[in-house]
């Protein structure tokens, strides 16, 4: 596919007739556009001919794609080792903030993503033909990235000239530029768009490897489910993944892919995390409304027959006893199933029933296993996730319902999955004692999609939470230019820092623990739930959304998600003096969690804070309050300087 529907150098493009070059645009449209567009097209190579022609050299591009997020630049004019960006609202009388922002988002997707353009400058234009003239400064947002300027249709030319005798940029081959390789890191709202849309993982993965890597991961699990399918059998296959590799991606995928083979096996994608579900579901139901033109009710309806909360299928496999409409089920972060103990303590408190003598993977296999021909369960598994009461038990409890109950089933697992950190203590041979078994290479996720700003944040985050101060620091060194991380003790402070970090749609929040009950002196308030759905996807002037820095998300609203920028709130629940100390606010004070179960938890709660953003974040910890017992200074003074210690600045 080419990659502009129309590219060729400065002197061709002026010699050119209008109507070949309004020809070649048409022929590489592959989605037939209107009229409007195909005027707008006549317009456009009006307004450069004549605005270019004060140039003596360059390259013009019309349409060029950005695969991540789906869009195509208007025009691009490359020029003395500049890349100007020109988005035109032609007939437009004002320059309107969404247009600024769109075309501000192309210059930092190319800066990021697309790899010949990480050292040029990118010089984003709104072109809105009918406009004033307006006046603005010449200033970067970002290191080689300038800030959108606002021209009409007569001086584009004037704002070239004076870009050309400010910035002298060494000269490149325009064709190496246009025939780039783009390697983005999606998130996984927009992974979940463009694979729902019929794209394939190698349109949304960062580099070769990651693409290869999904791709052999799918093609194993495709081949598992057809053999299934062929000799009516019935398989779960376990499969891991490095941190930040895309093993919900994966299973996205899984589940997109095999409703595209046979609709008759309906894929279902499940998960217990309901603010990602909500999300997805929410992402998935607009983009396909919007694209689609059908209404936002069957979108939705669309949208959450392939991904479903793990509570609402087995809520509903408990009322009848028949084998479930899917076939091919697959189960996002198993290792958090509930054992036995919690399930049952659950079901007798919320639903009434008593005596329910069985672990959540025990039953979710019992559901499958209803099937009198073939089924074929996913299990996706992490680990260090564990934020919840009875998650404790990793994946022991999916081999231990194998062994007693379901040896009929074929068993595939990942050759990494004798690691410790999906082993959880348990010793590999105790685990598949009795349990035939294939291992297979393939089921495992080895390279991290992780931040493309830096992928050594999860280690520091590591080490910052496992005590390890020095190394922390020496990692930090090197990771501190590309993804800051900044300390404050005031929270206006922060939310000033974090809105101006962000520009274009870069999306920005407030997070804290549950736990961070003390933090409502300061308007965080984390018992106030908010709609996760409205807090990721609503626009800057919706008081619900996460731009608002009003609602506080917490580790259960955000696990699984990202935004690009993050202020992490941090309370008194998890303090510092030599090694961290952990509470919890109950009534009116702090007490001490002694239980190293519970403990792990809260140290997993703020790995989830410190690793959700993107880009950078900035934490807040508060000063405390002499007069308040219940916030003393030094028990927030202790984190603050252990921080500061490994080489967080305060701002």
């Amino acid at each position: 596919m080419n990659r502009a529907y129309y590219s060729d150098s400065l002197k061709e493009f002026l010699k050119q007739d209008k109507k070949i070059i309004f020809g070649e645009i048409v022929s590489n449209d592959q989605f037939s556009a209107q009229d409007l567009q195909k005027n707008t097209w006549q317009s456009e190579i009006e307004i450069l001919k004549r605005e270019l022609s004060y140039f003596e050299s360059g390259h013009v591009l019309f349409e060029y794609t950005i695969p991540r997020i789906g869009k195509r630049i208007d025009s691009i004019f490359i020029h003395r080792g500049i890349i100007f960006l020109l988005e035109f609202k032609v007939g437009e009388r004002n320059y309107p903030s969404y247009a600024i922002e769109q075309v501000t988002d192309y210059a930092l997707d190319l800066n990021s993503f697309h790899k010949e353009s990480h050292d040029k400058l990118l010089v984003p234009i709104l072109v809105s033909t009918e406009a004033t003239e307006k006046y603005q400064e010449i200033k970067e947002i970002r290191k080689n990235v300038l800030e959108t300027y606002c021209c009409n249709e007569l001086n584009i030319h004037n704002y070239i000239q004076e870009i050309t005798k400010k910035y002298s940029e060494k000269e490149f081959e325009p064709i190496d530029w246009v025939n780039s390789v783009y390697m983005p890191t999606p998130t996984i709202i927009e992974a979940a768009q463009v694979l729902y849309n019929g794209h394939n993982v190698e349109d949304i993965s960062r580099n070769d490897a990651s693409a290869i890597n999904l791709n052999k991961t799918t093609e194993e699990i495709n081949k598992i489910i057809d053999n299934s399918k062929k000799n009516k059998r019935k398989s779960i296959c376990f499969i891991t993944g490095v941190p930040g590799a895309g093993k919900t991606l994966a299973g996205l995928n899984i589940a997109i892919e095999r409703q595209k083979i046979d609709e008759e096996e309906h894929a279902v994608f499940l998960s217990g995390n309901g603010p990602l579900v909500d999300v997805l579901r929410e992402a998935l139901a607009r983009d396909d409304h919007e694209r689609n033109k059908i209404s936002k009710k069957e979108s939705l309806r669309k949208a959450e027959e392939f991904i479903q909360k793990i509570h609402h299928f087995r809520d509903d496999a408990i009322s009848i006893d028949k084998a479930p409409f899917e076939k091919v089920v697959i189960f996002d972060e198993a290792q958090r199933a509930w054992d036995k103990e919690n399930l049952k303590d659950f079901m007798k408190r919320k639903k009434g029933i008593v005596n329910f003598e069985v672990s959540e993977p025990d039953f979710l296999i019992s559901i499958l296993d209803r099937h009198e021909d073939w089924a074929v369960i996913i299990c996706l598994v992490g680990g260090g996730q564990e934020i919840n009461k009875g998650e404790s038990e990793g994946i022991a409890g999916w081999f231990e319902a194998i062994r007693e109950k379901y040896k009929h089933w074929d068993v595939y697992i990942s050759d990494k999955i004798i690691e410790e950190e999906y082993l959880k203590g348990q010793n590999f041979d105790n685990l598949v004692k009795n349990i035939s078994y294939i291992k297979k290479e393939n089921l495992h996720l080895s390279v991290s999609l992780r931040s493309f700003r830096s992928e050594k944040v999860s280690n520091f985050i590591k080490l910052l939470l496992d005590n390890n101060p020095q190394s922390a620091r020496e990692l930090y060194k090197e990771i501190r230019k590309d993804y800051p991380i900044f300390l404050t003790r005031d929270l206006n402070i922060a939310k000033a820092w974090i809105k101006e970090k962000a520009r274009g749609t870069e999306r920005y929040g407030m997070i804290a623990s549950s736990g961070a009950k003390r933090l409502r002196k300061y308007g965080v308030w984390v018992q106030n739930k908010v709609e996760a759905e409205k807090w990721f996807l609503n626009s800057k002037n919706d008081i619900r959304s996460s731009y608002f820095l009003e609602e506080t998300a917490t580790e259960f609203d955000i696990q699984g998600l990202e935004l690009d920028w993050t202020i992490v709130c941090w309370d008194a629940n998890l303090r510092y003096d030599e090694d961290f100390e952990y509470y919890n606010f109950t009534g009116d004070s702090w007490k001490n969690i002694n239980k190293d179960e519970i403990r792990t938890y809260l140290k997993n709660t703020y790995r989830v804070l410190l690793t959700r953003s993107r880009q950078g974040f900035i934490i807040f910890v508060p000063e405390g309050n002499s007069e308040d017992e219940t916030m003393q200074p030094k028990f927030y003074d202790g984190v603050y300087d252990y921080l500061k210690e490994i080489g967080l600045e305060e701002i």
